[in-house]
């Protein structure tokens, strides 16, 4: 039976890898943009809805309720009218449906997983639906998940990496709903009517993105994206968010005992949709994003064994996300490792990359793309991205096309306009 499951995923796979992938887009009478990819190789529905719901909106009170996005949603399948927690866990286990929630700093998502046997396939987007319209956010489940989040929030502020993860994002968006953190303390004052006033501000349809992707044709996901957002609240549209400003360069040193020094390097780059996005997306897997072959591995771990791993990354948001260099080394290397790594950082932006790396990120960005679309759960998380970020429809067939166009000297000029270095923020735990 696994043999089989696993033969039918490998063709559903190079099937959509053959065939590209469809997105088909409408709105609902109440607001909500729908994007949907029919996938009849497997009898399952994948259902995610995007809001306009993540951390970065629950700043407008300068921080005092920080945690209140996460906490919204952890909270939705805690209770709706007409049934409790249990009996909505024991509902989805009696059907087989699996039910996913995720936030980062512009959005809030919560997704299904289902059969699309008709009563199944009801029977769980009916709960889904009751936990987005009616949740009731119980008292004895907003304790014990604010409890857990305190509890998490105070074991995190023991991780080195922790640690630096919160300063550095601080220190990159100052003043700015990125960089804000949940505190035990705005964790703690967090009650019910916090809860259910921000569900209701930003929980609306026309803050919302809904994704459908499985075995079903359009006329049936035109009813089901229609029967989720009509009795959603009625939450103004979204609305922007405060414009990022490039930070100071500056190095900060955070005191700590621990063996090993993190030292991460950034500044806030690119928005979802910026004309610059392939030529970065090359570049970094030239600069730290590849792996073994990238230029940060080779320099400071591959010649000089100054790290275990080091690398590059960047995260197109809403506005300008993060671009990081990371690594960890000894407390006595860090001055070594930081200089290695500023030097060979100064060189790509100056030179670009070589022919032969270019060649080499190209081919394994093109191919990796098929890896990234070998499931409903993956091509799900794709769509959804590019129906929150309103993104062209045609983006994943274009992929390749896009990767492959770059040029060397438009990753020098991309990284130019948006990687520079009197706005390179350095911050380093535990370096002697």
């Amino acid at each position: 039976m696994k043999k089989t499951l696993f033969g039918m995923l490998c063709l559903l796979a190079a099937t959509m890898a053959e065939a590209g992938v469809s997105i088909e887009q409408w709105m609902t009478s109440s607001g909500a943009r729908v994007y949907f990819v029919v996938s009849r190789g497997l009898p399952m529905l994948d259902v995610q809805i995007d809001f306009a719901a993540g951390s970065a909106y629950e700043a407008s009170d300068g921080g005092r309720f920080a945690g209140l996005a996460r906490l919204t949603n952890d909270l939705l399948d805690a209770g709706v009218s007409g049934l409790d927690e249990e009996q909505i866990a024991a509902r989805l286990g009696d059907i087989g449906a699996r039910l996913t929630r995720s936030i980062d700093p512009d959005r809030a998502s919560m997704g299904l997983r289902t059969l699309s046997a008709k009563a199944e396939r009801d029977a769980a987007l009916e709960l889904l639906r009751a936990m987005l319209a009616t949740p009731t956010f119980p008292a004895d489940a907003v304790g014990r998940e604010k409890a857990r989040s305190i509890a998490e929030i105070q074991e995190a502020e023991t991780r080195p990496e922790s640690i630096l993860a919160k300063r550095f994002a601080a220190a990159i968006y100052p003043g700015h709903p990125y960089g804000l953190q949940a505190t035990a303390e705005s964790v703690g004052r967090i009650g019910r009517d916090e809860l259910m006033t921000f569900w209701r501000s930003h929980y609306g349809a026309r803050r919302a993105t809904v994704t459908i992707i499985g075995d079903v044709s359009r006329a049936e996901a035109e009813i089901i994206a229609t029967r989720l957002c009509a009795a959603l609240p009625d939450a103004p549209p979204d609305a922007p968010l405060a414009t990022v400003t490039a930070p100071a360069r500056q190095t900060i040193r955070i005191a700590h005992p621990a063996s090993q020094a993190h030292i991460s390097i950034g500044l806030p780059m690119i928005r979802r949709g910026d004309a610059d996005f392939f030529p970065l997306l090359v570049g970094n897997y030239v600069l730290g994003g590849g792996g073994f072959v990238s230029r940060l591995m080779q320099e400071v771990r591959e010649k000089r064994g100054l790290a275990y791993s080091v690398y590059s990354s960047f995260s197109p948001r809403k506005l300008e996300g993060p671009f990081q260099i990371s690594l960890q080394t000894k407390r006595s290397q860090a001055a070594e490792a930081l200089q290695v790594v500023s030097a060979t950082l100064a060189q790509f932006l100056e030179q670009g990359p070589s022919m032969s790396e270019l060649r080499a990120a190209k081919q394994n960005l093109i191919d990796g793309q098929a890896l990234g679309l070998d499931s409903n759960a993956k091509l799900l998380r794709t769509v959804a991205m590019i129906g929150f970020y309103q993104l062209p429809l045609n983006y994943l067939d274009d992929f390749p096309g896009r990767v492959e166009a770059v040029t060397a000297g438009q990753v020098r000029l991309a990284f130019a306009r948006h990687v520079q270095p009197e706005h390179l923020v350095t911050a380093i735990l535990a370096g002697d």
